[in-house]
């Protein structure tokens, strides 16, 4: 039986995609500190090691751009951004469109 939810998440190993060690491996995901100052590390845009494995170089560098350009903590939550960009092109609103069930 495939495990799935909560305890596969919990099961994965999760790596920063940001910041790569001198030996190419990629660090495990977390800080000691939340303050940046204290850490010497940014903020850290995690992944699953298997997502980091299958994801080329630009979709990892967009990724962590997209995180680092939000303000983090804010109302003390962490910020959370997609891990891969939209595709397609804007969702443009029509008049009389009140959301997904109230098309006429």
């Amino acid at each position: 039986m495939a495990r799935a939810g909560l305890k596969k998440w919990f099961g994965e190993k999760w790596v920063d995609i940001g910041a790569k060690k001198k030996d190419g491996k990629l660090q495990e995901c977390g800080r000691k500190s939340a303050s940046k100052s204290k850490s010497g590390r940014s903020y850290p845009k995690c992944v699953p090691a298997a997502k980091a494995a299958s994801m080329t170089a630009g979709e990892k560098a967009s990724a962590v751009s997209r995180k680092r350009s939000k303000r983090q903590g804010v109302g003390g939550k962490p910020t959370m951004v997609k891990t891969f960009a939209a595709k397609g092109g804007a969702i443009n609103k029509r008049p009389g469109n009140s959301g997904l069930f109230g098309r006429r």
